[in-house]
């Protein structure tokens, strides 16, 4: 054999070779697929999701599902070629999911403390739109403080300066935006009764001096019942505004649903503000094959749901849990919510 032919030959060995090892090595990427959709007002795997004890709990002929994302973490060349070719799946560097920073477990352990916090809003902000609204509330007197003998441990703050509390962090801009030594008229309940009283704030031992009522706050939620959710193998924060419409459905006597599979995502804080999550194209073809005829997409989302439209699957734009539920009434009495937009 000639030394060209000789060299050809080694030469296609070679890259036959070195192709084989691509095959089958892992590549520096993650395929997202559409991951399965849970009814938040049923069961799975024979337990209910939305569980409440204490209170009567009404039963919804129709479904609101949560959506996921599976991450396929080890990819392979096959692997990736088919999820670039597929209308579904998508392929990302793997450092977006775990940055290198962290490992795979650090990740996984974020996303269960995430999922639990999702939970925790989820629930505060159902209590509320119930009628249970959050409490700010007097934890301890400071020893020489500007409440001492005017305020009490366990007091429910209301108002400062005749404006409602809303919660700590507004209670606390309150107080900090008149100078330290100002008068401020401080609403409160205490044993069930309403009160006023006239205290005098202190400046801190900061370098800012900044007014302080002598206070230290907390917020508690009273309410008759308990709730618990069970459901577990399943992580990040992006489940909570569907938690939050499944307890509020299962607490009203009203039926959220009308009858219809809903499908929806998006992180909820405590003051019930929906924010944008990840993985969309997949959950909104995880959400029709789940049979979902609406998905609730987070505002901030919109653009990219609507640059991956699924056919038969009308897509509402939602920035808050009261969006979300505007959205429900309109769509289960025959009419069109707000779509989403780009901008």
């Amino acid at each position: 054999m000639r030394r060209r032919g000789v060299t050809v030959v080694l030469g296609a060995l070679i890259t036959a070779l070195l192709a084989a090892g691509v095959m089958i090595s892992d590549l520096p990427y993650v395929v997202l697929t559409p991951g399965p959709t849970v009814n938040t007002l049923g069961s799975a795997q024979g337990t209910e999701v939305i569980q409440v004890t204490g209170a009567k709990t009404s039963s919804s002929a129709g479904e609101l599902r949560l959506t996921t994302v599976n991450v396929q973490s080890k990819v392979e060349l096959v692997q990736a070629v088919q999820g670039w070719l597929s209308g579904q799946d998508a392929v990302v560097p793997r450092e977006l999911i775990y940055p290198p920073d962290r490992s795979e477990k650090q990740v996984q352990e974020q996303n269960a403390q995430e999922w639990k916090q999702s939970q925790t809003s989820a629930e505060t902000v159902a209590l509320r739109e119930l009628g249970y609204p959050v409490q700010t509330y007097v934890r301890k007197v400071t020893s020489g403080g500007a409440a001492v003998g005017k305020l009490r441990e366990n007091d429910v703050v209301t108002a400062i300066g005749g404006t409602p509390v809303t919660g700590p962090t507004q209670l606390t801009e309150l107080v900090r935006k008149q100078p330290a030594g100002t008068a401020l008229t401080v609403g409160y309940t205490r044993d069930g009764k309403a009160g006023t009283v006239v205290i005098t704030t202190k400046a801190g031992d900061d370098e800012n001096k900044t007014p302080r009522l002598g206070i230290e706050i907390d917020t508690k939620q009273p309410h008759p019942f308990t709730i618990k959710i069970d459901l577990d193998k399943i992580g990040g924060p992006s489940a909570g505004l569907m938690f939050t419409l499944g307890i509020i459905d299962k607490l009203r006597d009203e039926d959220l649903t009308g009858g219809k599979v809903v499908a929806g995502t998006g992180t909820i804080d405590d003051d019930g503000n929906v924010g944008p999550i990840g993985g969309i194209p997949q959950k909104l073809n995880g959400a029709k094959k789940a049979g979902a005829k609406l998905f609730l997409v987070p505002k901030d989302n919109c653009a990219e749901a609507l640059r991956n439209p699924v056919p038969g699957l009308l897509m509402a734009k939602v920035a808050t849990v009261g969006d979300a539920l505007t959205a429900l009434k309109t769509f289960t009495s025959g009419g069109t919510p707000v779509p989403c937009s780009a901008s």
